[in-house]
């Protein structure tokens, strides 16, 4: 017989599955010898009061075994000589696009400007180290985009958007650890995510897909405003008449030709800001309400919502134990993004501060029509480049001078590899974002005492949150508005927010696709 119950308990308690069962016995009235197994289902900590507790699902196996059901895939036909779908960019949304495609009975042509995981590696280490930025391969492009070197978070508050469970499950499948069922913040690591990704691309293969590295779309053939096929940066054509775009919020060159051929896209809101690094032992201390945290606690994280002279400031992408990486996409410009391993086990913290952007904001580079955030985040990634001597040097400021107005005299290491160099964050904002800045640390320390402090360091800038451009879509077809066959699919087409989302859509644009061409 099988029971399912909420609990809350002790840390170390939910630790033991021992400890668990006895805690199960005494609440619930179920002799202990009765009780086979306790499987967690979900499990959320509780750090409000003094006394944490862990939130626990359970399901409590009483008089019955319990068996252990590996999650299976689906049952991926051969593909080769099936239908095509040209799917441009390998990130979360074009690959789980192709899987879904392979799965339908479809065989999926991946396009992808950048490399696989392996040979991506080399370049992350040129920009750590020798400061040189290949824009066809770096934290944002390249097999698994920009989710495979800059964390796994998968959490996400787009349940509305379809089967969240689904897409973890099928992570599971391809070797992610199962535990992502069950935490309320599931999260894989960097250190992990490449296998992961990389087992897909075989899965897809192996059907009798196609992926292509190396491989940048520069243009789209259209006729009587249907899409009738891509050129590569070689000269080549692939013809197609249905192409899932999904080429992530970083893809700028796609953006500039849609706007040259007047294909419509629109400008829209995002948020941009500082990366914000502290030692992980203070937000421990903050948010646990301890000296030291306890063995059977994780790294904490942090969220905060601001409202500063009516416009929004927000934690964004928050990675306990983690480090800072250099996301810059093409030469002289500065970015910032954060990632964590796995078990999370660096000393430091650090997270996204971003500030709320309207259209409004963008009326300097209105010449610019629906590319004018664009070149508004543009403008500010240059000026960092910059003030940091030309170079993948970040400009940095500690805390307390940000909010003082001090230039900081000097500056401790940080997790960021190619350096610091020491600015006063006028410099690289503009005033309404600076001031907003200034005030909403002052404010954040009143909902997490402690955290204004000039120990931290305030990086910047962080200003790929999320795409400056939609590329609008029929809600019920997903086609683009205007360009039969053309399915505008992830963050890159103002659709997503992360991995989930974006492997949610992914599928939701293959599903679409396929049913036209049916």
């Amino acid at each position: 017989m099988q029971h399912e119950f909420t609990i809350q308990v002790a840390p170390e308690i939910a630790a033991d599955p021992d400890k668990l069962k006895a805690q199960v016995s005494r609440k619930n009235g179920i002799p202990l010898n009765e009780i086979r197994y306790v499987q967690i289902l979900k499990r959320s900590i509780d750090a409000r009061q003094k006394a944490i507790k862990v939130n626990l699902k359970i399901k409590v196996y009483v008089q019955e075994d319990f068996v252990d059901q590996a999650l299976e895939l689906p049952e991926y036909p051969d593909v080769s000589e099936a239908s095509e779908v040209v799917i441009i960019g390998a990130g979360p949304a074009g690959l789980f696009a192709a899987l879904r495609c392979v799965e339908l009975g479809y065989k999926p042509i991946v396009l992808e400007r950048g490399k696989d995981v392996r040979n991506r590696r080399r370049d992350l280490k040129a920009i750590n180290r020798d400061h040189i930025v290949n824009q066809d391969s770096n934290y944002c492009f390249g097999e698994g985009g920009a989710g495979t070197y800059s964390d796994g978070k998968l959490y996400t508050r787009s349940k509305k958007r379809g089967d969240v469970n689904r897409i973890l499950q099928l992570l599971v499948g391809f070797g992610a650890t199962d535990q992502i069922l069950v935490e309320a913040h599931p999260h894989i690591g960097t250190n992990k995510l490449p296998a992961i990704i990389a087992a897909i691309r075989e899965k897809i293969i192996a059907h009798g897909g196609e992926i292509h590295f190396e491989t940048r779309v520069t243009d789209f053939s259209i006729k009587n405003s249907e899409i009738t096929g891509v050129t590569l940066q070689n000269g080549d054509t692939i013809e197609a008449n249905k192409v899932i775009l999904a080429t992530g919020h970083s893809a700028r060159d796609i953006f500039e030709l849609l706007h040259k051929k007047n294909i419509e896209i629109e400008a829209k809101p995002f948020a941009l800001g500082v990366r914000v690094e502290h030692s992980q032992q203070l937000i421990d201390q903050i948010q646990y309400k301890c000296e030291v945290r306890g063995p059977y606690l994780p790294p904490s994280p942090y969220s905060i919502v601001k409202q500063v002279k009516g416009r929004g400031m927000y934690s964004f992408c928050m990675c306990p134990g983690g480090v800072i990486a250099p996301c810059a996409t093409s030469p002289g410009e500065v970015v910032t993004n954060g990632w964590s391993p796995s078990k999370r086990d660096q000393p430091t913290s650090n997270s996204g501060i971003v500030v709320e952007l309207r259209l409004e904001d963008f009326k300097e580079f209105s010449e610019y029509g629906p590319l004018s955030g664009m070149y508004f985040q543009k403008k500010i990634e240059q000026q960092a480049w910059h003030l940091a001597g030309e170079t993948q040097r970040v400009p940095a400021q500690r805390l307390v001078d940000l909010t003082q107005g001090k230039t900081s005299l000097d500056l401790p290491e940080t997790s960021y590899k190619p350096g610091l160099t020491s600015v006063d964050m006028n410099e690289v904002f503009p005033k309404f974002i600076h001031s907003t800045l200034q005030e909403g640390f002052k404010a954040f320390d009143k909902s997490m005492r402690g955290y204004l402090t000039n120990e931290a360091v305030v990086h910047a800038p962080e200003s790929r949150t999320s795409s400056p451009v939609r590329i609008p879509r029929d809600r019920y077809t997903l086609e683009h508005t205007q360009i039969k066959g053309l399915y505008p699919c992830g963050e890159g087409a103002g659709y997503a927010g992360g991995i989930i989302s974006a492997a949610i859509d992914g599928e939701k644009c293959a599903e679409a696709c396929i049913v036209t061409k049916t």
